[in-house]
C-alpha cells in the first residue's frame, strides 16, 4: 500500500447498517459491520484529525485519543459553522423534519433533520424509537422545535453516555417501548402555535431495536459471582485495541461481547483518525476503559 496507509473515517448509517468508512488519500471505502461478526484491532502511530467537510485536514494535525470529535479546532469550526443545529444557514432551500425521538424511559429528544436523509440520523444518534411531527421549511422547523422543547419540557441533546448505559434495560414488548412517544405525540399536535408553514404529519411510530441488534441480548453477565460490568473504552493508544463479537451497534456505539461473559462499548467516534490493524484477541494490548457495574439479570429481551 506505500507509505500511506488506510485511517478510518468512523461509523456510518447512510446506507441504513453501520459500516465503518476508510480513507487513504484520495480514496475511500466501507466494511460492512454484520451482527455476530468477530472484531479485532489495534491503533498504530499517532491520531490525525480526521478534516472537514469530506476534506482532509490542511495542517495535518495530532489530536488526543480521548475527543469524540476527533478534529483540529480548526476543522471543528470549519465543520460547526455549515451545520443546521449552528444557525448560520437560515436560507437553506431543503425541506426539513421534526422528530421525536427516544432512547429509555424518560430519555426523549426533540429535533430536526433533512427530508433527503430519511431516517440516517436516528440512526446516527441511537434512537431506539422516534416518530415525525412535521415537514417544511428550515426556519419553521426550527421555531417548532423550540416550541416544543419548551412545552414538552424535553432537551434537543441526549449525552452518549446516558444512551448506552440505558440499553441493557429497556422494555422487552415494542408497545413498552413506544408509549412515551405515543403520549409527547398527542401533546405535540394538541399545541396552539406551530408555525404554518410547518405540515403536521400523522403519526406513526418506528422502532430501531432489530437495526440496532437491541433485540440480541447486549446485557453482561456476572463474573465470579460479582456484579455484571459494562465496559466502556475511554480512548485508543498506539499499540492498544479491542476485540470481541459484534452483538449490537446503535448509535456511534459498538456492543463487543467478550468471552469473560462482559460487554465492551466501543465509542467508534473514538476510532476516526487511527490507522489500524487487524489483530488477534490475544495480541491486543488493554485500554483504558469506565467499568459500570449494572445490577440487571442477563438477557435484554
Amino acid at each position: 500500500m506505500g507509505g500511506e496507509r488506510w485511517r478510518c473515517r468512523g461509523l456510518s448509517w447512510g446506507r441504513g447498517t453501520p459500516e465503518l468508512r476508510w480513507v487513504r488519500g484520495a480514496e475511500t471505502r466501507t466494511s460492512r459491520l454484520a451482527p455476530g461478526r468477530e472484531i479485532g484491532f489495534r491503533a498504530v502511530g499517532v491520531r490525525h484529525c480526521a478534516g472537514a467537510r469530506g476534506h482532509v485536514c490542511p495542517l495535518g494535525a495530532v489530536v488526543p485519543g480521548r475527543s469524540t470529535g476527533g478534529q483540529c479546532p480548526e476543522c471543528a469550526r470549519l465543520d460547526r459553522a455549515h451545520s443546521v443545529a449552528a444557525d448560520t444557514i437560515a436560507d437553506d432551500p431543503r425541506t426539513f423534519r421534526v422528530y421525536l425521538a427516544w432512547f429509555g424511559p424518560g430519555m426523549a429528544k426533540v429535533g430536526i433533520t433533512a427530508e433527503g436523509r430519511g431516517t440516517t440520523r436516528l440512526l446516527e444518534q441511537g434512537a431506539v424509537v422516534f416518530c415525525w411531527l412535521g415537514r417544511g421549511p428550515l426556519m419553521a422547523a426550527r421555531r417548532t422545535e423550540e416550541l416544543l422543547r419548551a412545552a414538552l419540557g424535553v432537551p434537543d441533546r441526549v449525552p452518549y453516555a446516558r444512551k448506552r448505559a440505558v440499553r441493557p434495560v429497556l422494555p422487552a414488548a415494542a408497545d413498552e417501548r413506544a408509549a412515551e412517544v405515543v403520549e409527547l405525540y398527542a401533546r405535540a399536535v394538541s399545541l396552539p402555535g406551530w408555525p404554518e408553514a410547518l405540515e403536521r404529519t400523522g403519526f406513526e411510530v418506528v422502532d430501531h431495536a432489530r437495526e440496532f441488534g437491541l433485540e440480541r441480548t447486549v446485557q453482561p453477565r456476572a463474573v465470579a459471582g460479582g456484579p455484571a460490568v459494562l465496559r466502556v473504552v475511554r480512548e485508543l493508544a498506539d499499540g492498544g485495541g479491542v476485540a470481541g463479537r459484534l452483538v449490537a451497534a446503535a448509535g456511534p456505539d459498538l456492543h463487543l461481547g467478550t468471552d469473560d461473559g462482559g460487554v465492551t462499548v466501543l465509542d467508534t467516534r473514538l476510532m476516526s483518525g487511527w490507522e489500524l490493524v487487524a489483530a488477534d484477541p490475544g495480541s491486543v494490548a488493554s485500554v483504558p476503559v469506565d467499568e459500570l457495574p449494572t445490577g440487571v439479570q442477563d438477557g435484554l429481551f
